[in-house]
């Protein structure tokens, strides 16, 4: 009997000594289904060491499955494949051995991959510790077409395609086709320009002729579906099965549990998208509950006219995240013939692309165009209307605010409050938002380029600022000037702004209206009056029209009709953002006191809107769902905040797990350089400053910034804003020139550089950098 290696049918082929992946394998042979052949080399063989013995019963074993036969020799450490963390990809796998020696020789390398910088990374974060190593030696799938398939993802299977050998697919290199296959057998398919394939001895490009080719017909897709369906009900919960089919066999090479949820949330996998969280990432910076995720999909329906494109999402959820879609945006832009137009309005609005980043348009047919183009235009002229009432009913709403919020408390009719008030008046302060930001983004960015050419960085920064008491997002910083100098009561303050907070679209997060403490708090933290300091820049821009005006009269009197209509532009802009926010505080205490009636208190926060109204007609089958969704969100919020700018199918766990990761762009379709010395961003408010660097990941641990020192953070919103005054410059990763950081800034007079990707990994909390708000550019100097 031997000691060291197992059939791969085996009875003791557990865990324990065959390792995860080994351990499933094992099940899903002996269950039937096409798994290859092989056998195990169990975990004693590693402790052991490479012996004599050990050596004798590898080759004997890789001898009974043939002569010279090419295998596949897989990693299974015995924490793999399991429901809360799998381990995928942090181990080594080799394809394509050949011989005994060179079986024994990849063996032993799998061993060592147990400790190299990926695995132990992934350890540490995920809390476990060393475990034992197995191998499985497999017979090689030489697979013409190979994949992923997720067997429950929203009630749907989900299967990755992509020509060749898996590891393109699972190894991210490949943007793959998509296949979504409901429990009807209907088939949704995305079907991308594949540009590599793997084969046993690594990457080579794919025939020009098959790129934009299927990978799969339909009878090789509904062939998978079954095989998944089988494998979901062996295990008895959703799986993430690879495969790959040879010579028109599918293959099942390997199965493992959804790790940690039933949910895997993950917009990404539809499709080669280029997706971007700036803009409104800065006011949703945190993974999103279910609930929010719900809102802020119809959210963004009605301030975007509609939520997909032709099919395409208009937005999407990445590992819990709020992402953008560009591609279909400059899909649209390209279809009217606008596309230069369009890329230089989304820069001031979502940021620079990282370099090397290509936007993949659509590949839609003219009619699918045109047909894609009929709800956009409808939604256009809806918002006329609300434009032309913009300053009557942002008061209006304001004032239904209040009393919805008194209604909410005392009501016995939830459902019946929420379609007849509640959803009405959530949707009226979307379209008002989408009727303020109709205006093009890009006057801003005209404008400055074109005063930087007449009068210079500084002067430019200093006639586009000078609005800041006008400016909602000022509001909450202003404001505390008031409360300190007694022009302001307490209860005027938190009723004025206190929805304003860091995560203020986040339905499960506290606003500083509920919290008694916050404003003193607030007030302690308040270094310097905001009020002079705002004064302070309003004197610099009266000082520089008076040079505009001396020396270029003409031009002043140009520019000074140009920029007033600009600064009414983003008042109105700003102060109906304020109103959709406040929206969200009247939706989270519906959900709240859904919570509380229904007797499931927080828990509420993993359930869907449409969800809590079926819980509230008696539907407690809903409730099933809260405990996975709890998982996934606690897993996801594990992670740290993932690349601003994400092309492809990304992979949050993966990408977290490795040591080299950017924080600033993530690409499926191709690899990527790792960044060059210098950071750079858009210039937010000139000025030059250099101090110590201060990395606040987050306002939980704003106590930190020391004043004088210089903010460097992820992303900031309004509820970072009574920050600013301590700071001496800012620098973030997430940002563009109409970005909350810019805006206020330059307001207060604060030199800042936003967008710049990755600053907040690549700068040292505590290390001495040089600010220059002019250029866009942070020099570490120590």
């Amino acid at each position: 009997m031997s000691t060291y290696t197992l059939p791969l049918t085996s009875d003791s082929a557990d865990v324990g000594t065959a390792g995860g992946k080994g351990a499933s394998l094992a099940r899903l042979a002996t269950a039937g289904l096409p798994v290859p052949g092989g056998f195990h080399v169990t975990t004693a063989a590693r402790e052991a060491g490479m012996n004599r013995e050990v050596t004798a019963e590898i080759t004997a074993a890789y001898r009974a499955m043939g002569d010279d036969v090419p295998v596949a020799v897989r990693s299974s450490a015995t924490a793999e494949d399991r429901p809360d963390v799998s381990f995928a990809g942090q181990h080594d796998t080799y394809l394509g051995v050949r011989g005994a020696a060179a079986v024994i020789d990849a063996v032993e390398r799998c061993w060592r991959s147990l400790d190299n910088d990926r695995a132990r990374a992934y350890r540490e974060r995920v809390g476990i510790e060393r475990p034992g190593m197995a191998v499985v030696v497999q017979e090689l799938v030489d697979a013409s077409v190979s994949g992923v398939m997720f067997t429950e993802l929203d009630g749907k299977l989900v299967i990755n395609a992509a020509w060749g050998l898996g590891e393109t697919v699972a190894g991210g290199t490949v943007t793959p086709d998509v296949y979504v296959v409901d429990r009807d057998g209907h088939i949704e398919e995305t079907i991308s320009e594949k540009t590599v394939m793997a084969g046993t001895s690594g990457l080579v490009p794919v025939p020009g002729d098959l790129r934009s080719v299927p990978t799969l017909t339909r009878e090789q897709v509904m062939a998978l579906t079954g095989l998944g369906r089988r494998i979901e009900i062996l295990y008895g919960m959703p799986m993430d099965v690879e495969w790959g089919i040879a010579a028109a066999k599918p293959y099942i090479l390997q199965a493992r549990p959804i790790t940690g949820r039933r949910e895997v949330w993950n917009d990404s996998l539809g499709g080669d998208y280029l997706w971007s969280n700036g803009n409104l990432g800065e006011a949703i910076p945190s993974v999103m509950t279910p609930v929010t995720w719900s809102v802020v999909q119809r959210f963004m329906a009605d301030a975007m006219i509609t939520g997909s494109f032709a099919g395409h999402p208009m937005c999407g959820n990445i590992g819990g995240r709020f992402y953008m879609n560009l591609s279909v945006l400059l899909t649209i832009g390209e279809s009217l013939g606008l596309s230069r137009m369009i890329r230089d309005s989304l820069e001031p609005v979502f940021g620079r692309l990282p370099e090397g980043a290509e936007v993949p348009l659509l590949p839609l047919a003219r009619l699918q165009l045109a047909r894609g183009m009929v709800p956009l235009l409808r939604g256009r002229l809806a918002l006329v209307p609300y434009a032309r009432r913009l300053d009557r009913a942002l008061p209006r709403v304001r004032r239904r605010a209040d009393d919805l919020r008194t209604l909410i408390a005392v009501s016995n009719d939830l459902t019946g409050l929420w379609r007849g008030a509640v959803e009405p008046y959530f949707r009226e302060c979307n379209r008002l938002l989408a009727a303020a930001g109709r205006q093009d983004a890009g006057s801003l960015i005209f404008l400055r380029n074109r005063l930087e050419n007449l009068v210079g960085a500084a002067d430019a920064n200093a006639l586009t600022s000078g609005f800041g008491a006008h400016l909602e997002s000022m509001g909450p910083l202003l404001g505390l000037g008031e409360v300190r100098r007694g022009r302001l009561s307490r209860q005027e303050y938190a009723h004025r702004w206190g929805h304003r907070c860091p995560d203020e679209f986040e339905l499960s997060v506290a606003r500083p209206g509920e919290d008694p403490q916050w404003l003193d708090r607030e007030l302690d933290g308040l270094s310097e009056d905001p009020i002079e300091l705002l004064n302070r820049q309003e004197r610099a821009s009266r000082a520089a029209w008076r040079r505009f005006k001396e020396h270029d009269p003409r031009n002043a009197y140009r520019y000074w009709g140009r920029i007033r209509r600009w600064s009414e532009i983003v008042q109105a802009r700003e102060e109906a953002r304020s109103e959709a926010v406040r929206a969200f505080w009247v939706l989270r205490d519906w959900v709240r006191r859904a919570g509380s009636v229904t007797g499931i208190g927080e828990d509420v926060f993993f359930l869907r809107i449409g969800e809590i109204l079926r819980l509230l007609r008696g539907d407690r089958g809903v409730l099933g769902l809260i405990d996975t969704r709890r998982a996934a969100y606690h897993h996801y919020r594990s992670l740290p905040p993932y690349p601003g700018v994400i092309r492809g199918a990304f992979d949050p766990e993966r990408w977290a797990a490795d040591p080299d990761r950017r924080s600033d762009y993530a690409d499926a379709t191709t690899g990527l350089p790792a960044r060059n010395g210098s950071i750079h961003g858009f210039p937010g408010a000139a000025g030059v400053v250099e101090g110590i660097a201060r990395v606040i990941p987050s306002m939980g641990e704003a106590e930190h910034l020391a004043a004088g020192e210089i903010l460097v953070t992820n992303v900031t919103n309004v509820g970072w804003t009574p920050l600013f005054p301590r700071a001496a410059a800012v620098v973030t990763d997430v940002g563009a020139p109409l970005s909350h950081a810019a805006i206020v800034a330059r307001e207060l007079g604060i030199p800042a550089v936003v967008g710049t990707g990755d600053a907040t990994s690549r700068i040292r909390d505590g290390a001495r950098v040089r600010v220059d708000g002019s250029a866009g550019t942070v020099e570490v100097l120590d």
